[in-house]
């Protein structure tokens, strides 16, 4: 076979193979009005499989792809719950699938919330919440929400008793203001379905956070990849620069960690404090650490932070007298370390921990002083 006809041979595969690709990956579109709801069997929240039969009896089914993590979601969780309970004893059956691949969320797409996407958070959201409609998973392989085609969370399905797709879109049209509704969407449609009467208004455009197809897994190793080259900051900090810490006199939540290398509660914390930094740096939080290594082992730390990839500012303490350091920051701090703190701006302690801190409490915390949804 001469050079060039390898060479064509090639070409023609590498473009068969593209084409194979791209067949097997096709354009997620969104149900039209009056298609049949496709079939689904998903785990919920609740250690069952659920399929779409277990609703036949139901006049309405409203089916809305929604998730733990997006502020707009989260905005709209209570108005979930009541449409849930207005309309139960009226024949209406409301379920919730996420859809989104947990492997594809970045963790700075996460700092309107406490938790992400997967099945195990979910349970704990739907418990926290006292969510009272099934909550199902689609994010392994994302097969039924494809078949549905939602665009945003959350993006709700109304279908008639034939299962007819009879409204798409919204649930209502103010997302901060609940009061302020002028156009109650989803209700509407009910209300219609109920009656026997035409939806009024079959589609509406939705708002919220996109879906975390499975393709975004990529965005998310780009993130650790960039976060693995950001330089640490570290410096010295003395006694008024603590206090000055505690003080808070900023407009951020503030978090200070106590710590130091040789300390192995405070060695097995640290992913979790990086990992908190990286979810809501990008809000009003900020992180800092104080190491009180001595003489001995300072040495030690710009390495160890290194190697966390510890990007958010530590300080040394350069006292000498760790008591006078201790008392400054909490007379009821018996000094073992680490000692976590979260400070209000003015220097009011919303937190103070002694141990490994339990990160998903730390989360709830943070994120409901700096708040859930958008303002």
């Amino acid at each position: 076979m001469s050079g060039r006809s390898f060479r064509i041979i090639a070409a023609v595969a590498v473009s068969l193979f593209i084409a194979a690709v791209v067949t097997a990956a096709p354009e997620v579109k969104t149900l039209e009005i009056g298609a049949k709801a496709p079939d689904f069997r998903l785990p919920g929240v609740d250690g069952k499989m659920h399929r779409l039969a277990e609703f036949d009896k139901a006049k309405v089914l409203v089916i809305v792809f929604t998730c733990n993590h997006c502020p707009t979601a989260q905005a709209y969780e209570e108005r979930i719950k009541k449409l849930a309970a207005d309309y139960k004893d009226k024949g209406v059956a409301l379920v919730a699938i996420s859809p989104n691949d947990p492997k594809a969320v970045r963790l700075d797409e996460l700092g309107y919330t406490d938790m992400s996407d997967s099945l195990d958070e979910m349970k704990v959201r739907a418990k926290d919440k006292g969510y009272n409609f099934p909550y199902l998973y689609d994010g392994d392989k994302q097969e039924v929400s494809k078949a549905y085609g939602p665009v945003s969370t959350p993006h709700v399905f109304v279908f008639d008793s034939e299962r007819k797709l009879r409204y798409v879109g919204r649930v209502d049209d103010n997302e901060k203001q609940p009061d302020k509704v002028t156009a109650p969407d989803v209700r509407n449609a009910i209300e219609a379905l109920l009656a026997g009467k035409p939806v009024p208004v079959e589609k509406t455009k939705t708002v919220g956070c996109s879906i975390k197809w499975s393709d975004k897994r990529d965005a998310v190793k780009d993130a650790f990849t960039k976060w693995s080259k950001e330089a640490i900051a570290l410096g010295t900090i003395d006694l008024e620069g603590v206090k000055a810490l505690l003080k808070n006199d900023g407009t951020k939540l503030r978090l200070v960690n106590i710590w130091a290398s040789w300390c192995g509660p405070c060695r097995s914390e640290f992913p979790d404090l990086v990992e908190i930094y990286r979810m809501y740096r990008g809000r009003d939080f900020e992180m800092i650490g104080i190491s009180v290594d001595g003489p001995e082992t300072k040495g030690n730390v710009p390495g160890f932070l290194e190697k966390n990839q510890a990007s958010y500012p530590n300080r040394i303490y350069n006292g000498t007298d760790l008591q006078v350091l201790i008392n400054t920051v909490d007379p009821k701090w018996e000094g073992a370390i680490p000692y976590t703190l979260i400070i209000k701006p003015g220097g009011e302690v919303l937190y103070r921990h002694l141990g490994t801190i339990e990160p998903l409490e730390v989360k709830k915390i943070i994120v409901g002083y700096i708040g859930r949804t958008y303002k």
